[in-house]
């Protein structure tokens, strides 16, 4: 047994996974683009990773691009029984690393057997649809077309399940008339609460809501109330904010990234930290404000 069985555990995909998993972004070069800096430090995160007990890594062909896919693969494979690898289509990187939408037919198709290939895999387990109507978040418009393309992959056997990434409320529930939605993914902290009506629907139906960006983003969250109740607790802020959001439901999935074996290390623990009542009341606070 590891310390993440103190985070619970919840269903991906028809899987049964820890709710603090690791997410692969960062192990690209800066921007995500590009190679580590690090390869060998890059391999021995994953495999820190997998050894402290995570079994769901979040990845995308686009970071690097094909950078992640590449690593996991040479870090994993074969892979452990058990182990989740979720990853994303939708965008795509041009030859500077700028975010582009790739919703055509043709590009998502070449996705899925990108990551396939990358990967290693015959299917994938769970494959985000990635919104990009807007690259800072998301922006309504229909995702019909795209998704209908994602599930005929699902038909052929490519993929398992089908989750959706950077949506609003409006596109969740468009998705899930279309198909059976597995996972959302949007950013969501302490300070960026909009889905909080919509991590509650989840939560009633099952589905699991995957937050990133878990301490605000590239620019991480500055709180007087986020320091004080870590340095009261004798944590880091992001152990805090990772526990706050264990225990804001019980469907939230955790996918942390870093290409520190020591910081994974530090966020894998904040599944043994316990939030007193005062210090919940205080990191709630940080919303509201």
């Amino acid at each position: 047994m590891t310390l993440l069985s103190k985070a619970g555990r919840f269903t991906l995909g028809g899987r049964d996974v820890s709710r603090l998993g690791f997410g692969a972004m960062q192990l690209a070069g800066p921007g995500v683009f590009g190679p580590p800096r690090n390869r060998d430090a890059a391999i021995a995160v994953l495999r820190a990773a997998v050894e402290g007990g995570v079994d769901h890594i979040d990845t995308s062909d686009f970071y690097g691009p094909h950078v992640t896919n590449q690593l996991i693969r040479e870090a994993l494979a074969p892979y452990p029984a058990g182990l989740t690898l979720v990853t994303k289509i939708g965008a795509r990187r041009d030859d500077k690393g700028a975010w582009l939408p790739a919703f055509s037919r043709e590009e998502l198709t070449k996705a899925v057997h990108d990551n396939l290939r990358n990967l290693g895999l015959d299917v994938l387990e769970v494959v985000n649809l990635r919104s990009m109507f807007s690259v800072h978040g998301p922006a309504e418009g229909s995702l019909e077309a795209p998704l209908s393309v994602l599930a005929e992959l699902q038909r052929q056997g490519l993929v398992r399940h089908i989750g959706l990434s950077n949506v609003t409320p409006a596109q969740v529930a468009e998705g899930r008339r279309i198909c059976e939605i597995a996972c959302v993914q949007n950013q969501y902290n302490l300070a960026h609460r909009g889905d909080d009506a919509l991590i509650d629907e989840l939560a009633r139906d099952g589905i699991p809501f995957v937050p990133f960006f878990p301490l605000g983003g590239f620019s991480p969250l500055q709180s007087s109330a986020l320091t004080g109740v870590a340095a009261r607790l004798g944590a880091t802020p992001m152990q805090v904010a990772l526990a706050w959001l264990l225990r804001r439901a019980p469907n939230i999935l955790l996918i942390p990234g870093t290409s520190s074996v020591a910081h994974l290390r530090e966020n894998l623990a904040a599944a043994e930290l316990h939030l007193p009542e005062d210090a919940v009341a205080a990191l709630d606070g940080i919303g509201a404000a």
